[in-house]
């Protein structure tokens, strides 16, 4: 089985990926004894916030060198991710996702999608190769199968069917299935699996068991 790439989008949950559901995806991939491959995009972050305090702080950080962090140094720029070199693609989430791989925190379901992030995710959709996404994540794939490309797929953005995510994920042509935190929900049709993650109100764990099922239907969906 070829490896499974792993998109980051720096590190922490108010400006980067966030770093339980991140780790939480590596150490999952290993226990199936998969290899993986962590990308980012060569760019600066759309903001920095002191997770502290929760206030924008007067700095610029680069997204691929915050996101090597949670790597361990092992990442590559998002340019030089192709479908063809691996089995499936993950993207954890964290504000980062909406911020930094697309424009969603700002614009909603108007959003831009960076454009190496909307080609990595046609690249696979036209392999049939599975793609993972992570609490906000998700409407990555609203935005470019929902919006982009007319393609109604089904996502999860957590147990209320009504929060102001699930909404916009609607508007942009994705269909939004409510599932708890320790879920995941798979689009066969699509091969699209999601879990809430921390859009629910969850503990570590609980995080931890639902990307643990995502991760599971990955594995299966590319071997």
């Amino acid at each position: 089985m070829k490896p499974i790439a792993v998109v980051l989008a720096g590190s922490g949950r108010a400006d980067g990926s966030e770093i339980h559901e991140s780790v939480s995806v590596l150490v999952h991939l290993s226990r199936h004894g998969v290899a993986y491959q962590c990308f980012a995009p060569d760019q600066p972050q759309a903001d920095v916030i002191d997770h502290a305090t929760g206030k924008p702080m007067q700095e610029s950080r680069n997204c691929l060198a915050e996101a090597a962090r949670i790597s361990r140094g092992d990442i590559r720029d998002i340019r030089s991710l192709h479908a063809a070199d691996f089995a499936a693609v993950i993207f954890p989430g964290g504000y980062g996702a909406a911020k930094n791989l697309c424009s969603f925190a700002k614009d909603g379901a108007a959003c831009t999608v960076q454009p190496h992030v909307a080609r990595v995710l046609k690249e696979f959709r036209a392999a049939s190769k599975p793609i993972g996404l992570i609490c906000i994540a998700p409407v990555l794939a609203a935005a470019v199968f929902g919006r982009e490309m007319r393609q109604a797929c089904s996502i999860t953005l957590g147990a209320d069917a009504g929060n102001d995510a699930a909404a916009a994920a609607k508007t942009m042509g994705a269909v939004h299935v409510a599932k708890p935190v320790t879920e995941a929900l798979v689009d066969a049709a699509n091969r699209i699996v999601t879990t809430p993650a921390y859009m629910c109100d969850a503990t570590p764990f609980e995080v931890f068991t639902g990307i643990g099922r995502l991760v599971d239907e990955v594995v299966r969906l590319a071997t």
